[in-house]
């Protein structure tokens, strides 16, 4: 477990790894809930890609801003939306984080500075690019930090949204969480040269690869760019490596992978790495391992249970929030 220069101490490892547990406990109770069709529509799960998500938050602070995907239930965890709001949500529930209106893919919550999910590959890019260029008017010292997959790569949202921040030089931290595959098709199928971050570079933005596998690593690289971002260097970019354990969605066959690569990914997964190396090296007991995972446990069926008891929204509210206000004449 690499530290990267990056000043760590036992106490925060054992932050690290239930904030990882939090999330992959989270998203496996979902695929209960979704068998249940307690969760209906589309659902996009993170397991596998815990480390980014956590190791990025902890460069963050309150007045920066998130954007993300429809894979976001690990941003929004980390970021610190309560699990209960979280939950409900995904219920379609009115207590949810965004009204129950959104559902998986659309989970928001302002106060948090967490501008949410998106539906739309690459479409969080450019409202990020808005985000940032507001909060340099404003000459707020914020970072944007946008993540996305590297299927938004592919799109032209990416250049345009690459383009304009280095020359705006705007503080903007993109993150690019590559899986590998874009949906179902391999990187190498899709990309003439599959190193993202040297599209990134040839932008001018100061562009790193990261074991996105490795939650330490991930740290240091974004608390790096983001000292960066604050000084003034504009736009960094972050191409994290690594892998979704569970298919593209729900509906996923995964026909374009098989299960021995799938299993020696697993392998070397966040949890897995880091809870090794805390064994390992004597920085975790078994009684404390245990203490996390029934913490988590806790945490989650109080959240199934505030759901199932959550109110819908009521009939008579359903016009709110929409563009135009329709006649029932």
């Amino acid at each position: 477990m690499s530290n990267n220069k990056l000043h760590i101490n036992r106490l925060h490892l054992h932050f690290l790894l239930k904030q990882m547990i939090r999330i992959s406990r989270f998203e496996e109770r979902c695929v209960s809930l979704y068998n249940q069709e307690k969760i209906r529509g589309f659902l996009h799960l993170y397991n596998g890609e815990e480390a980014i998500a956590v190791g990025v938050m902890q460069a963050l602070t309150d007045q920066d801003a998130i954007l993300s995907t429809y894979r976001e239930h690990g941003h929004a965890l980390a970021r610190g939306l309560s699990m209960n709001a979280i939950m409900a949500e995904m219920f379609g529930k009115a207590s949810g984080c965004s009204g129950g209106r959104g559902g998986s893919m659309h989970l928001f919550d302002s106060s948090l500075r967490f501008y949410g999910g998106n539906a739309i590959v690459a479409g969080a890019l450019p409202l990020a690019v808005g985000l940032a260029l507001a909060d340099k008017m404003q000459q707020r010292k914020t970072v944007i930090c946008c993540f996305f997959g590297e299927g938004a790569v592919a799109e032209g949202e990416f250049h345009e949204s690459l383009n304009l921040a280095k020359l705006w030089q705007l503080p903007i931290l993109f993150v690019c969480e590559n899986n590998l595959y874009a949906m179902g098709t391999a990187i190498e199928f899709e990309e003439s040269n599959p190193k993202i971050h040297l599209k990134a570079a040839s932008y001018g933005l100061s562009a790193q690869v990261v074991d996105g596998m490795n939650v330490i690593d991930v740290e240091a690289a974004a608390k790096l760019a983001c000292s960066a971002i604050r000084n003034g260097a504009g736009p960094h970019f972050l191409e994290c490596q690594t892998y979704r354990f569970r298919g593209h969605s729900m509906f996923d066959t995964q026909l374009y992978r098989n299960n021995a690569e799938i299993e020696q990914w697993k392998k070397k997964g966040p949890l897995t790495q880091l809870s090794h190396w805390l064994t390992g090296n004597h920085q975790i007991e078994p009684e404390e391992l245990q203490a996390i995972e029934s913490a988590v446990e806790k945490e989650i069926d109080e959240a199934v249970r505030s759901a199932d008891a959550a109110e819908i929204e009521p009939v008579e509210s359903l016009l709110k929030h929409v563009y135009k206000e329709v006649s029932h004449g």
